[in-house]
């Protein structure tokens, strides 16, 4: 197959850029970097063929602006810009101007960047596909006057306590709060509207009920031009804290998958992602993401319009390569057939943090001196192991950006096998002198709990309560 493009500009840094840049190469497409000053060192800059300088070190000031950025597109000539995720990879002025500069956005259009990065809009969608959201309001709430006020603590009464609270312009489990009773609730809308403002320069924000013993299910989509659109198998994303994911697998351990009726449940979920992404016409990479609740029943939540942090799981047990897909979509071609597409095995992901688990899962930045993966490999035979990482030894995690170093990828046969391959590879890596969570998420995998399926999104922050006393 020919290549898609001739240079594509990656408009991200750390593991998403290194991992779009290994992609590239492969297929002879070359690559633009572009790097803050606090980024100078990464492994992204050297690796690719071009690379140019962005800004201050906040994001603010490099990768959030899109003048710098189209400024690097014309000096590079790159024909194509894929923007990884977070970042400018949602924002449907940044497609819109790549698209106005003459390059692809290797990403959704404009317009489905729209549907989707308002959780409002997102709502309408599904509710016009026939798909059921969480309980809540249908209309962003506006709190910059008296009534607005008002009509928040009317609308939490009608949905129900406890409550979400969630930042219209939200995503990664940014400007969210568990509301359990009316004393709270002021509090709560002033502290998400404002991260919304800071974040996404929108303080709206929604009300959502909260959803007991939650479970955090995705499907991956994927969608052509020329109106193809697959799914690609669902992803358990329960392990989490502060609302952001820590520990993803494939397919789901969930006791709902199992069985006649387990498999009845999943071709109901995949169908619905279907039909909300089919009402846009979905281009690309997406998410699909619900809730569960404790009976199994699935609700709506919203869609990611984009490539995931975890999609590597997707690829172990699929085969593919969806960054190649992405490309390739992005420059017209079709699909494969995928509606026959078998999925082997079990993959499972773990986001290594340089953060504190014992201390509520504080960020620590830190020098990284010494940087091992996997050093005992004869502890994971009969599995596979990938790691995606944005540094080497030598580098520093700053506190600019999120404190995720690497995601560390174990496939197998059987869920048990990938789990005990993933505990052995974190075991035998090495990093430091920086805290990381590494032996926080092995104590994880080898709990009676996790092993067992039997976990909901409140696990991770009870378990690292308990475990942190153990450790004193």
């Amino acid at each position: 197959m020919t290549a898609p493009f001739q240079k594509v500009l990656v408009a991200n840094r750390g593991e998403i850029a290194r991992r779009v840049m290994r992609t590239c190469k492969r297929l002879g497409v070359k690559t633009v970097a572009v790097y803050s000053p606090a980024d100078a060192d990464l492994p992204h800059v050297s690796e690719a063929d071009e690379a140019f300088p962005l800004g201050g070190p906040a994001p603010k000031d490099s990768y959030l602006r899109i003048d710098l950025l189209l400024d690097v597109l014309k000096q590079s000539g790159a024909d194509a810009v894929h923007p990884g995720y977070g970042f400018l990879s949602e924002k449907p002025a940044f497609a819109r101007a790549v698209a106005e500069a003459g390059a692809a956005f290797v990403g959704p259009t404009p317009a489905m960047l729209e549907a989707f990065g308002d959780k409002m809009k997102a709502r309408q969608v599904a509710i016009a596909a026939g798909v059921l959201p969480v309980p809540g309001v249908n209309e962003p709430i506006a709190l910059g006057t008296p009534e607005g006020r008002d009509e928040a603590f009317a609308a939490a009464a009608r949905v129900g306590y406890p409550i979400l609270v969630k930042a219209v312009g939200g995503g990664g489990g940014i400007g969210m709060q568990i509301v359990k009773e009316p004393g709270g609730l002021a509090k709560a809308l002033e502290s998400c509207s404002n991260r919304g403002a800071a974040s996404f320069s929108d303080d709206r924000v929604y009300l959502e009920r909260y959803v007991p013993e939650p479970r955090h299910i995705e499907v991956q989509i994927f969608g052509d031009t020329h109106g193809q659109l697959f799914a690609l198998g669902e992803r358990e994303c329960s392990l989490q804290r502060r609302h952001q994911k820590i520990v993803e697998e494939s397919p789901s351990p969930a006791w709902f998958f199992q069985g006649a009726e387990g498999d009845a449940r999943r071709a109901r979920l995949i169908d619905a992602a279907l039909r909300v992404v089919r009402q846009v016409g979905y281009v690309g990479a997406g998410t699909c993401e619900f809730i569960a609740d404790d009976h199994g029943d699935f609700y709506f939540l919203e869609v990611n319009a984009r490539l995931q942090v975890e999609h590597p799981v997707t690829e172990m047990v699929t085969g593919l390569d969806l960054v190649e897909w992405q490309l390739r979509v992005s420059a017209g071609e079709k699909l494969p057939d995928w509606s026959t597409l078998p999925r082997r095995g079990h993959a499972i992901e773990a986001r290594v943090y340089a953060e504190d688990p014992a201390k509520g899962f504080a960020p620590k930045p830190g020098a990284i001196d010494t940087l091992s993966w996997c050093g005992g490999a004869g502890e994971l035979q009969n599995a596979r192991i990938r790691i995606e990482s944005g540094v080497v030894a030598g580098n520093k995690m700053t506190p600019y950006y999120d404190p995720m170093l690497a995601k560390v990828v174990a496939w197998a046969e059987s869920r048990p096998e990938a789990l005990l391959a993933l505990a052995n590879a974190l075991q035998s890596s090495v990093i430091g002198p920086c805290t990381t969570n590494t032996e926080f998420v092995r104590a994880v995998l080898r709990s009676e709990e996790f092993a067992s399926g039997k976990y909901d999104t409140r696990f991770a922050e009870s378990f690292a309560r308990a475990w942190a006393a153990a450790k004193i």
